[in-house]
């Protein structure tokens, strides 16, 4: 389990950075980006301090026909605009300059995947990279009215960005890193310079990507563009939660720097966690509803969708009700910040009119997730402390159906492998 802290904002060197912090296989990458064919850059991964605190630092230096003014704080931000006003032929010179570098890097989404395509990689690592490119062009399509397919990338069609992004793909697949938890990311105030102009922050690009896929924004009070379209992208597509475990350990941590320096530090920190829930009496929602005028296929669909929202169990008893009618008892066990929506929902996709619910009592034991690596993959295990001191190991079911599809072999075999290799 994986916890992206984005209090700093996030962008891909940023988080190309943390990753190769957190263990990624620095060769690897490199050897992955020799396959691209892209030219004008090379890399340098370093270490540097941010705040006084040692983090790793992944930079995409550009030969100065593809250099930009991303990291000149003044340009940036839009200081020298009204200057620029006083200064036509200045002004003029540097658009043209900036013109002739952009005719080079304006790309349609099928050009970069043109060159994801041409690079050797593992098959995650490549649908990783286009997910996340399709996630920016999908926002830059609603930011000018036109399509994902049609829209012209323009920072993030440059070199830097498709680096980036190819390189966060492919640390996050060297890591076996499925999912993350992303509660919320932390944005600047201001403006920023971009290819269409100043605009405000969060750039329509950023703002349309948190919008989608409904990501929280925390304002931190300070100026300056802290989230990049390019590390919303990455955060959007491998969030899977917003929220922590109560109680977890840390297995350990990467730290990836940014270039900007703001008056915080930019800085972003992924951990790998472990869940620890201790031997305790905690409660739960138990609700419950009779209903006699239901298809059993809307039943059958309202119970993958109270899941989908998060409900604990979900089961069905058939009871005779009143006027001797043959019935449908609903029983859902959910957490309390899970109630309102699951009952909106059985109201919305039932025709039931009114639903019981008690809070309950319940005694859960110790217990801790890990994974196992078997002959044929990961596989995600739960292991139980009993009351006398003795463990018991559940395979997840789900990695064990996913494995088994994968390998075309019966879930039994997989599961039978998982827990040989937890005796061995």
């Amino acid at each position: 389990m994986f916890y992206l802290e984005c209090e700093s904002g996030i962008a891909g060197d940023m988080m190309v950075a943390a990753l190769l912090d957190l263990g990624a296989d620095e060769k690897k990458l490199l050897d992955v980006l020799k396959t691209l064919p892209l030219e004008g850059y090379e890399i340098k991964i370093s270490r540097v301090k941010k705040a006084g605190i040692d983090a790793c630092d992944f930079d995409v230096v550009l030969d100065s026909e593809h250099e930009s003014h991303d990291h000149d704080m003044e340009y940036l931000h839009g200081a020298h605009e009204h200057e620029h006003e006083h200064h036509h032929d200045h002004e003029h010179e540097h658009e043209h300059h900036h013109e002739h570098h952009h005719h080079h890097e304006h790309r349609h989404l099928s050009d970069v995947y043109k060159i994801i395509d041409a690079g050797v990689m593992t098959d995650r690592a490549r649908d990783l990279a286009k997910k996340i490119f399709k996630t920016v062009a999908e926002a830059e399509a609603k930011a000018h009215a036109t399509s994902a397919d049609e829209v012209h990338f323009h920072e993030v069609g440059g070199v830097d960005s498709i680096v980036d992004i190819v390189s966060a793909a492919v640390c996050l697949d060297d890591l076996g890193i499925e999912k993350i938890i992303v509660p919320y990311l932390a944005e600047g105030e201001g403006t920023v310079r971009c290819a269409h102009g100043v605009l405000p922050i969060p750039v329509p690009a950023v703002q349309h990507i948190v919008e989608d896929h409904k990501i929280p924004l925390k304002r931190i009070g300070c100026m300056g563009e802290f989230v990049t379209p390019t590390g919303a992208a990455i955060a959007a597509t491998m969030r899977s939660d917003d929220k922590l475990p109560e109680v977890y350990k840390t297995l350990r941590s990467g730290y990836g720097a940014g270039k900007r320096n703001y008056e915080r530090a930019s800085l972003v920190r992924i951990y790998e966690i472990e869940p620890v829930a201790d031997e305790k009496t905690d409660t739960v929602w138990r609700l419950e509803s009779d209903i006699d005028d239901c298809t059993g296929e809307r039943l059958g669909y309202l119970m993958d969708k109270l899941y989908s929202e998060g409900a604990r169990e979900v089961h069905y008893s058939s009871i005779q009700m009143k006027k001797k009618r043959p019935g449908t008892e609903i029983v859902v066990i959910c957490d309390e910040d899970k109630r309102d929506a699951i009952e909106k929902t059985i109201f919305i996709e039932t025709t039931t009119i009114g639903i019981r619910r008690v809070r309950m009592e319940r005694t859960i034991l110790p217990r801790t997730m890990s994974s196992v690596e078997t002959s044929y993959g990961r596989v995600s295990v739960k292991e139980v402390e009993l009351p006398d001191g003795r463990t018991r190991t559940y395979p997840e079911h789900d990695d064990v159906v996913r494995l088994a599809k994968e390998k075309d072999l019966p879930a039994a075999d997989i599961w039978d492998e998982v827990i040989r290799t937890i005796n061995k």
